[in-house]
């Protein structure tokens, strides 16, 4: 595919129609084992931009570091309640551990330190791929999209994110060092399809932190080639304006919705749902 047709239009997929009613969810793990490729900015930003359109979003942070927590302005340490609670207190109603933001239509289950225990205690824990599932099935019916946040690891955590996705959305930075280890992940993925969940699919490889150079056009090329028919259309540039929408405790798509950035996440929406994935 020639590159000037790598997601360069922001417009390809048309404005959806509003929705009558919300849910049943598509549940979405935003997955890479490898750090700094933007999982959780896209997740922050596909959700937003789904909010915008009307749809009802879910983030279920599943990152001891609660990047995504921090980056809807909540103080993670703060909070009485998190996904790890949620995992773990039977007696606890998950809805109890659902925040509104102050975006309508987007909300987030919050996730911090504590969660790194999970990985030791899922051990022991019976059908323990199934945890996570289990935590949010009673969300299903409420939300339109569930967007996973997934830690940069392929442990336990990530395993049960896999196991609750109906489909995973892969961020691989313009990046030749980015490209490595996607393999690992693929096979992970498999593994999970034939053992566990078979329904899962691979919604798509969204190319993040790119920029106007020759290095970068050459990885555009070998993702596409790597991974023909998978790659979602738009491309996310490199931004100053992302960290500070993630200060400001915006999706970048409320922070700055002029923005080239916030145009190409938009563009991703619209194409999760033109295809589909998301109602």
């Amino acid at each position: 595919m020639p590159t000037d047709l790598l997601g360069r239009e922001y417009e390809t997929f048309a404005a959806p129609e509003p929705l009558k009613q919300h849910g049943p969810a598509r549940v979405i793990a935003m997955c890479n084992q490898k750090g700094g490729v933007g999982k959780t900015t896209s997740s922050i930003n596909i959700a937003g931009a789904l909010s915008l359109y009307g749809r009802k979003v879910l983030i279920v942070d599943f990152d001891p570091q609660g990047a995504a927590t921090v980056g809807l302005g909540i103080n993670a340490n703060s909070v009485d309640h998190t996904i790890y609670t949620a995992m773990f207190d039977s007696s606890l109603d998950v809805h109890e551990v659902v925040h509104h933001t102050r975006f309508p239509g987007l909300d987030i289950i919050p996730a911090n330190i504590d969660l790194s225990a999970a990985e030791v205690q899922l051990v022991t824990e019976v059908g323990r791929e199934q945890v996570l599932a289990s935590t949010i099935r009673p969300l299903l019916n409420e939300y339109d999209a569930i967007i996973i946040d997934c830690q940069p690891s392929l442990g336990l955590l990530t395993v049960n994110a896999l196991t609750a996705a109906d489909g995973v959305v892969i961020p691989v930075a313009a990046e030749f060092f980015a490209l490595r280890g996607v393999a690992l992940l693929m096979q992970s993925i498999e593994k999970v399809q034939s053992r566990i969940n078979p329904n899962l699919e691979v919604y798509g490889v969204l190319v993040t932190m790119y920029t106007r150079t020759l290095h970068s056009e050459e990885v555009l090329q070998r993702i596409h080639e790597a991974f023909e028919g998978r790659v979602l259309h738009s491309v996310i540039s490199r931004s100053i304006k992302l960290p500070d929408a993630t200060v400001a405790g915006e999706p970048i798509t409320m922070f700055s919705p002029e923005h080239k950035t916030s145009k190409e996440y938009r563009e991703v929406a619209r194409e999760l749902i033109s295809r589909g994935i998301v109602a």
